[in-house]
């Protein structure tokens, strides 16, 4: 996890002269991780709470493409009065999605701030046992080799992913095994596929209101009717 790695690695204050002869050690904190129930179950009610959201997302966002299927066959029966107030009911429905989108899912949003509250307790139980083996054991810097990190080569010998989880009260191989993340309807796409095909939509659609907009604003400048969408 990206506040653990912050966290690591363990730097010791020490004079230069005696770096030689220090002890060092690495752990994966991924693997720490798939040990533990209580982030097992932090995962499990974020994913939840994800899916709620993106359903919700993506019935905003369907409602406004009906109204805009449904404008689009009836728009040139439609006074210019009755296309822009159509076109503005559009335009809010998308909105809303959008604006939910931004609050659940983006920077600082719902989704981050419950990660945070989650998953930090879980992050500095681990990093308390670092600590602590770090002051009792002498080492010098403890490394994270959990994916993302740019450890080329690690040995065996120095890993101490299976101590750092005794001392958390748990059996070394003994993992939690996490639920698939797969929605309904959409066989084999996880939660993360889900956000990020929702924020392209959510994209998409901005672009198509702000192609809109330049239209009506051209249209006016030129005197005629707003162009056909």
């Amino acid at each position: 996890m990206r506040t653990l790695r912050l966290l690591l690695p363990l730097l010791m204050l020490i004079p230069a002269t005696s770096v030689l002869g220090q002890k060092y050690a690495y752990v994966d904190t991924e693997y720490i991780l798939s040990h533990l129930p209580e982030y097992a179950e932090a995962q499990k009610e974020l994913n939840s709470l994800a899916k709620e959201w993106l359903d919700e997302i993506e019935e905003k966002y369907e409602a406004s493409n009906q109204l805009e299927t449904a404008y689009r066959a009836e728009r040139v029966l439609l006074t210019s009065e009755m296309r822009r107030k159509r076109e503005d009911e559009i335009s809010a429905k998308r909105t809303e999605a959008t604006d939910m989108q931004r609050a659940k899912f983006g920077v600082e949003g719902e989704l981050f701030q419950k990660r945070q509250e989650l998953i930090q307790p879980v992050q500095e139980q681990i990093f308390q046992v670092l600590k602590d083996l770090s002051s009792s054991r002498g080492y010098m810097v403890i490394f994270d080799k959990a994916k993302d990190s740019n450890m080329l080569y690690t040995n065996p010998k120095y890993d101490i992913s299976d101590r750092v989880i005794k001392e958390l009260g748990y059996t070394p191989g003994e993992t939690i095994e996490g639920e698939e993340s797969e929605a309904d309807g959409e066989k084999g796409k996880s939660l993360q596929d889900r956000m990020n095909d929702t924020l392209d939509k959510g994209k998409d659609k901005v672009n198509d209101r702000r192609e809109q907009v330049t239209n009506r604003v051209n249209s006016g400048i030129k005197g005629g009717d707003r162009p056909k969408q």
